[in-house]
């Protein structure tokens, strides 16, 4: 039964009852005698009552779906409003979630082009330092040791400073752009670019205990580039953000998928919000169907974990 008519029952049944008793053998005295004040005060409450009840049943999938609405985050899907109560209200939610559905859709389309766009630019980028800035500073690093071998030898200390500061800044860019192209992960695959990823922030002050097990599900390009890309942001939050001194990087089966994961013993997640890191980690997720979740770790430190759906992956023990 549609609100309407609810409310229009309850209210035409006590106008009918009103209307009986006034037709009917039922008087009211002057001054009112304290029975008749009994029968029409009972009658009262109980009408009162049972409005108030029709109102809370229709109006509370209403409440539900504003609180829906209020928590409703397009970065973790999948949450709808329960469709329950009046015909109107029903239909209400129904729209809401098909809302939801569309909106969905369309930020999950409007994230892989930019993403897209983003690594574009990243191995734009990449390809510029390491072709233009890191060939000219090969060529100043050269003339360095040209004019070192001619220079007396009071200079000589002097520009072989100069020589380590530039081998040092070429180093530097080739680090850099080699975090912004991953070349490791386009010529030897996911497992040897994971183990380099940890090998280079364990050089950086960061120790890295990796277990990076073989026998995978085939995955696709772009859900390499999300796992890896993850895994990347993971561990750079660990080690600029938390105050860890150590982190585990683990990928393996896990159900029917596979499963990432990147642990610190930091300061974990207490009264910290979620910055652009987090939610480009959870971008890149929907665009390959996994689900990102952040979770306090065992003794402290935070639990960054992607779940990747493999379809026909073998069913197996998560971990």
């Amino acid at each position: 039964m549609s609100l309407f008519w609810r409310i229009f029952s309850l209210n035409a049944a006590g106008l009918v009852v009103a209307a009986a008793l006034l037709l009917g053998p039922v008087t009211v005295s002057t001054p009112v005698t304290s029975g008749e004040a009994v029968v029409v005060g009972t009658g009262l409450v109980a009408l009162l009552v049972a409005n108030a009840a029709v109102l809370r049943i229709g109006l509370a999938p209403l409440a539900r779906l504003g609180s829906a609405m209020a928590t409703a985050d397009l970065l973790q899907p999948g949450a709808r409003a329960a469709v329950a109560g009046p015909a109107e209200a029903a239909a209400l939610i129904t729209t809401y979630n098909t809302m939801l559905d569309r909106l969905e859709a369309e930020r999950a389309t409007s994230a892989a082009r930019a993403l897209s766009a983003q690594e574009g630019e990243r191995g734009r980028v990449a390809r510029e330092l390491h072709d233009e800035v890191g060939q000219s500073l090969t060529a100043v690093l050269l003339q360095l040791k040209r004019v070192a071998d001619r220079a007396p030898g009071e200079l000589r200390a002097e520009v072989r400073q100069a020589q380590e500061a530039t081998r040092g800044s070429l180093d530097e860019i080739r680090r850099i752009a080699g975090r912004l192209r991953p070349g490791v992960l386009e010529e030897l695959g996911l497992l040897s670019a994971l183990r380099s990823l940890a090998a280079e922030f364990t050089d950086h002050g960061l120790p890295v205990r990796r277990e990076v097990s073989g026998g995978l599900p085939p995955l696709t390009g772009e859900t390499e580039l999300v796992v890896y890309r993850v895994a990347q942001e993971g561990l750079t939050n660990a080690a600029r953000h938390s105050g860890a001194d150590r982190a585990e990087l683990t990928l393996g089966p896990a159900g029917n998928g596979v499963e990432l994961l990147v642990r610190d013993n930091g300061k974990g997640l207490a009264g910290t919000r979620e910055g652009t890191g987090v939610r480009g980690m959870r971008e890149r997720a929907l665009l390959v169907g996994a689900t990102l979740t952040l979770t306090a770790a065992p003794g402290g430190g935070t639990d960054v974990r992607l779940r990747i759906p493999v379809p026909g992956a073998p069913t197996g023990e998560g971990r």
